[in-house]
């Protein structure tokens, strides 16, 4: 039986650590700098963690509920009504149109709503209504062009509590109750409606009666909607404003004002004496403070319900067998269903390149400390230290600090983004502190599998890849492409392995780095061996001896920079296509225009002259010019070609030769140019070159005139015309009557929205400027959220690359240390310290810093054609033909620069310490 290894006792180069067999707060004690950090990363690593599921929620809700908002209550609202039964007789319809029987059918139509479709009970207004206008014969009415008004007849309930009083008192009925044979009922209208036609407390409007003579409707009260905008006024808005309408078929100009006469809630019946077709209804409005983005799909299953399903079974057979119900709420939810699909890929992008990156740093900083601890933990091992024992040790040191940190992180998300469900930010922390706690055993375990006195040479020069590294690196390498082409292919919703593309290209370019990064070193080395000076030969040596591990970082930096890249190109492509978008909109930095008549001739010297503004382009736009083949009217506009063609190359929209646009040539007067006999030269869209071919060919004018136009350039847009129809032309080509200016365009970098309003006030001219319309396209919260969580990932993943960059250092600063102390025993100045700790770092950190530009804008190109950020960029997405995702030259060079500049500044800055220290500290009897 062999005797177990005794370790060296004393305080010789084997002995042990003193806090090697110690307890585990002494232990903690000994590594509180290592422990603290750790815990820091674990508590910010959670925090970000936690809060991207709570911050998707949030955006989602936000998102949510302002496009339910934006709809308004009367297309979001589930309106329910049922007609009179037509075999009852007529005392069962009036029975049925009081006050008790229509609030129990409400308890039932409520009731009927499932979950998540939660209503919104103060909202949900119910009652009786005529369902066909009654045309008034009261005189004095308003009438904006002889047609008399008509009223819609509504006996809402609760009107008592949902207005307050502005004149008069509210409608009530009085003595025996309201029959079909009522003759006068009271009744009250909103402060709007009697504003608008005229109506006063005490006037008597009469509508026409069905069998009988017209029943009289008395005016007591006018009340002011104490929610307007809610769904208990907004779900028929009639009731609150009136509106002009006209018949189907008629003239254009041929309107009559539509307004409501709200009746006492017991007045219902007096309706069936009417040919108005009183209809029973029930509106039920979502509860929008109720609403969570993530249930979208079963709100979309429950309106649905409610609408033609389950839901409006049971009421047809609670209720009304002739029950009908009716909404746009599903349309709304399929619209932002759509946009919520589009933005949501995105995001997942940001999260598994972000995440990736955090997982690669916790690895990191387990495996730098069991490297500075391999030393102790292998002399635990010769001890007699099981691996399991051994884990179970580091593990508990591990947790003592991540556990508490992590809980702090999870504290902190919660804190900090309320209203969000608890339980995806409390498995993405457990999830980072689980890592953060198994990193270090782990580590531990596979360097110490069997006891060794001393650890072999790891050169990366001299170090051969096994078959089992090659295998994983192929197989990455399968799997990264499969995404890629996946990505390129469907786009960016389609699978799970597509979200990963990014952080797969990062990975394969990092394998590549790391497979050819030994080949340089040596010829370089060979190279260097034969210079006569120290530090670049020293440095070379040194470099060529760094152990395998330096993989890991070397990941880690290409993984930081991809995702960084790829961030960083989302948001600049985000910003142009709404800058984009927003120019094709206004056509130059700002836009005057009126379309009626002409803009005053001392307008442009008035403008100009304000601050912001570079230059001003004026157009003569008429909408109305029809070429004589077709009787389809094509926007024309006359311009002078030498500024339009100036205003053209500085936007990028349809730039051209301005010689090739004038009249007849320099020199002409306008009449010489106006004949028909001579065609205009004329810059066309594509689709009205296409239709009506180059010419020449006559177009009719407003005004009688004509021109002879010749198309001559064909461009996809151009500033003075917003669409995808127009004829340009030289304006001094056209006659004096159609040349006058009704378009000012506008170039500054500031331009000032209040003071062009101002100038233009009187003019009947309408202002927009591009800044103002690229404002307009952040439409929901879901788009300004994902932008913010693009720059928080960007942001999180250059941290993280700072962070991996100064694990690296960490874990090589004591070798660094010796070699330089050791080195300045040698002779060795410190100026040639510093510069031999640069040059060692400089290889990698370059080769990372050059791989990662290199694999950001390859993986851009590679994935560009699966990507459309016109989603999460644009209100409207058809205003710009698609938004491609292109490379951000900013996005691959600063983070690679931060990286270089990191690189050499900590081992600069660590060779002027140890210089400070001196030699003999650093050199002390034990060390390796």
């Amino acid at each position: 039986m062999s005797a177990r290894p005794v370790p060296p006792q004393g305080k010789g180069p084997g002995a042990a650590p003193p806090h090697a067999g110690a307890g585990l707060g002494t232990r903690l004690r000994a590594f509180a700098g290592t422990s603290l950090a750790l815990a820091l990363l674990v508590a910010v690593t959670a925090a970000l963690a936690a809060a991207y599921p709570r911050a998707v929620d949030r955006y989602g809700d936000a998102g949510l509920r302002r496009a339910i908002e934006q709809a308004g209550p009367d297309r979001t609202s589930v309106q329910i009504q049922a007609a009179p039964p037509w075999m009852a007789s007529l005392q069962q319809w009036e029975s049925l149109l009081r006050a008790a029987p229509l609030a129990k059918a409400r308890a039932e139509v409520l009731a009927a709503a499932e979950a998540p479709l939660v209503p919104d009970r103060a909202q949900s207004s119910y009652g009786v209504r005529t369902t066909v206008p009654l045309e008034t014969s009261e005189p004095w009415l308003a009438q904006p062009v002889g047609l008399p008004a008509q009223v819609v007849l509504a006996a809402q309930q609760d009107l008592a509590s949902h207005s307050r009083l502005s004149a008069g008192r509210l409608p009530r009925t009085t003595g025996e109750p309201v029959t079909a044979a009522t003759e006068s009922v009271e009744a009250a209208v909103t402060a709007d409606t009697a504003r608008t036609l005229n109506i006063k407390v005490g006037s008597v409007i009469r509508v026409p009666g069905s069998g009988r003579g017209p029943l009289a409707v008395r005016i007591t009260g006018i009340v002011v909607p104490r929610s307007p905008d809610g769904a208990y006024w907004s779900a028929l808005p009639v009731l609150r404003t009136p509106a002009l309408s006209r018949q189907p078929g008629s003239q254009l100009s041929e309107v009559y004002w539509l307004g409501g006469l709200l009746l006492a809630p017991e007045a219902g019946p007096a309706l069936l004496g009417t040919p108005g077709r009183p209809d029973r209804y029930w509106n039920v409005a979502p509860d929008v403070a109720a609403l969570r983005g993530h249930d979208l799909d079963r709100l979309a299953s429950a309106v649905a319900a409610l609408e033609s399903g389950p839901g409006v079974q049971r009421l047809r057979t609670a209720v009304d067998d002739e029950l009908e119900a009716q909404t746009n709420l599903d349309e709304v939810l399929a619209d932002h269903a759509r946009l919520r699909s589009g933005i949501e890929p995105l995001l997942v992008l940001a999260a598994v390149g972000t995440g990736s990156l955090a997982v690669i740093v916790l690895a990191m900083a387990g495996g730098v400390a069991a490297d500075r601890r391999r030393a102790e933990l292998a002399l635990l091992r010769a001890r007699g230290a099981s691996l399991p024992g051994l884990a179970v040790r580091l593990l508990a040191e591990t947790a003592a600090m991540a556990v508490p940190a992590g809980a702090l992180g999870l504290t902190a998300a919660l804190l900090l983004l309320p209203d969000a469900r608890t339980a995806p930010a409390v498995t993405a922390a457990v999830a980072v502190t689980l890592l953060a706690c198994l990193a270090l055993p782990l580590r531990a375990v596979a360097a110490h599998r069997t006891v060794r006195m001393h650890d072999g040479r790891e050169d990366l020069t001299a170090t051969r890849p096994s078959r089992r590294r090659t295998v994983a690196e192929a197989t990455v390498l399968v799997i990264a492409a499969g995404a890629v082409a996946a990505l390129r292919r469907q786009g960016s919703g389609s699978t799970g392995l597509v979200a990963a593309a990014p952080l797969l290209t990062g990975v394969v370019a990092a394998l590549l780095l790391a497979r050819l990064h030994p080949l340089p070193l040596r010829a370089l080395s060979k190279a260097a061996a034969r210079l006569r000076g120290l530090v670049i030969p020293l440095s070379l040596a040194q470099v060529a001896r760094a152990p395998g591990f330096a993989v890991l970082p070397l990941l880690a930096l290409l993984s930081a920079l991809t995702t960084a890249a790829f961030g960083g190109s989302v948001l600049a492509g985000v910003t142009a296509a709404r800058d984009q978008a927003a120019l094709l909109d206004v056509g130059a930095d700002g836009r005057v225009e009126t379309t009626t008549g002409r803009l005053p001739k001392a307008l442009p010297d008035r403008v100009r002259g304000l601050p912001g503004v570079r230059d001003v382009t004026a157009a003569s736009v008429t909408h109305e010019a029809k070429p004589q083949q077709s009787g389809q009217p094509v926007p024309l506009a006359g311009v002078d070609p030498a500024a339009y063609a100036r205003l053209s190359h500085d936007t990028g929209l349809g730039a051209f030769d301005a010689a090739s646009l004038r009249s007849g040539g320099e020199g002409e007067d306008a009449d010489a140019g106006a004949g028909v006999d001579r065609p205009l030269p004329a810059l066309a869209s594509p689709r009205v070159a296409e239709e009506y071919g180059t010419g020449p060919y006559v177009v009719l004018l407003p005004d009688g005139t004509s021109v002879t136009v010749q198309v001559v350039l064909v461009r996809e847009h151009t500033p003075a015309v917003i669409g995808d129809d127009f004829l340009i032309v030289d304006r001094a080509g056209l006659p004096r009557a159609a040349a006058h200016a009704t378009t000012l365009l506008l170039t500054g970098d500031s331009l000032n929205g209040r003071a062009l309003r101002s100038a233009a006030d009187g003019t009947g001219a309408s202002v927009r400027l591009r800044a103002e319309e690229r404002a307009r396209h952040v439409d929901s919260p879901l788009q300004s959220g994902a932008e913010r969580l693009y720059v928080v990932a960007v942001a999180a993943g250059a941290g993280y690359a700072v962070l991996a960059l100064l694990l690296t250092v960490l874990r090589t600063a004591p070798e660094r240390r010796a070699l330089l102390a050791r080195l300045r025993t040698m002779g060795m100045s410190r100026s040639q310290g510093r510069r031999l700790l640069i040059l060692m770092a400089l290889p990698q950190a370059f080769l990372a810093a050059a791989g990662g530009v290199l694999t950001g804008w390859a993986g851009i190109h590679l994935l560009s054609p699966g990507i459309d950020l016109a989603t999460i960029a644009l209100a409207s997405p058809s205003g710009l033909e698609g938004a491609a995702l292109r490379t951000d030259p900013l996005s691959l060079a600063v983070p690679a620069l931060i990286v270089l500049l990191l690189a050499v500044g900590v081992p600069a800055a660590q060779a002027w310490w140890t210089g400070r220290r001196g030699s003999v500290s650093e050199l002390r009897l034990g060390d390796n």
